[in-house]
């Protein structure tokens, strides 16, 4: 339990120790998915290979790769596949950035179309390394897609673009159907999860592209079993209501490599029904939440439930 702190009252929350040689939880079987087999699946890896296109599928080691992309359902990762930071629970490489790929906007298009994409969700790696963190990117590709498939509505989920004045308005003057930014786990966790980002700064996005674009749909997530407690997470659903967050996810956590943040738990689904409801109460629009949630996946039919529950919030 979360002792209080002797001059404020407030609770706090020790850091956990963790030792590497502990050994991990078994996984349960509601985590456990078929390997990909279908030819759709294939067809999907292809055109990605073809266009020389980076996914956020392969790249994160997304456990749901075989349900989407046998569906022809991928999310883009854009501005190379190497990311300036070294988060403790991410697959993508870190190191020496890739140079900018001018075609990547049209490739990604291109993608959108041959796919008959009726949704799709742009994502990037971290870019510390560009003055605008990769602004000017993602809005090129928002152009390049709306050209290419007008009637697809686009969702992009992008890094926090720290100490890069005026990269989130570039973003936001593009118009996605969708801005996702990810807070990916409690503040208490940041300095050992996600060491070179701000908690407060990323709320700060958030609740920064409603007041730029109103009708622009804002959404976060975060993965639970890196170690918070379970009103940590409920606090974070604070948050981000007061950063009026329409759509809030949650997932579970699993390790990617043994290089990586060991999982603390496994969250039962009856643990993610509970956070599911609550965050309902507490008036998001929309919430994801169960052991393989991910911030892109069924995003499709999010996105129609999301407009949904707008319409019936506005009609009501």
């Amino acid at each position: 339990m979360p002792q209080p702190n002797a001059k404020t009252g407030a609770a706090r929350h020790p850091e956990k120790r963790r030792n590497p040689d502990r050994p991990q939880p078994a996984r349960p079987d509601w985590l456990r998915v078929r390997a990909p087999q279908s030819g759709a699946f294939e067809e999907t890896r292809q055109l990605m290979r073809d266009l020389d296109l980076v996914t956020v599928c392969e790249e994160a080691a997304c456990p749901n790769i075989g349900e989407c992309w046998a569906k022809k359902h991928s999310t883009m990762m854009i501005l190379g596949s190497v990311c300036t930071r070294a988060c403790a629970f991410c697959n993508v490489a870190t190191g020496r950035p890739d140079l900018l790929d001018p075609h990547e906007p049209e490739n990604v298009a291109v993608a959108v179309a041959r796919l008959g994409l009726a949704h799709v969700v742009i994502t990037s790696v971290d870019r510390d390394d560009l003055d605008d963190g990769g602004a000017a990117h993602f809005a090129r590709t928002i152009a390049a897609v709306r050209a290419a498939s007008p009637v697809t509505t686009i969702e992009v989920l992008t890094p926090d673009f720290l100490r890069k004045p005026g990269a989130l308005e570039r973003v936001a003057e593009a118009r996605p159907d969708v801005f996702n930014h990810n807070l990916e786990t409690v503040p208490r966790l940041y300095p050992s999860v996600r060491p070179g980002a701000r908690y407060f700064h990323s709320l700060s996005i958030l609740a920064a592209v409603k007041k730029l674009d109103a009708s622009i749909f804002t959404k976060s997530g975060i993965m639970v079993g890196l170690g918070e407690e379970d009103e940590e997470v409920l606090q974070v659903m604070d948050d981000l209501r007061s950063a009026d967050v329409d759509f809030m996810t949650i997932g579970q956590y699993l390790q990617p490599t043994p290089k990586h943040a060991p999982v603390d738990r496994f969250v039962t689904p009856d643990q993610f029904s509970h956070y599911d409801k609550t965050g309902q109460a507490k008036g998001f629009l929309m919430m994801a939440s169960t052991p393989l949630t991910r911030s892109s996946y069924h995003a499709d039919s999010d996105f129609a439930a999301l407009r949904s529950a707008r319409q019936a919030a506005l009609a009501g």
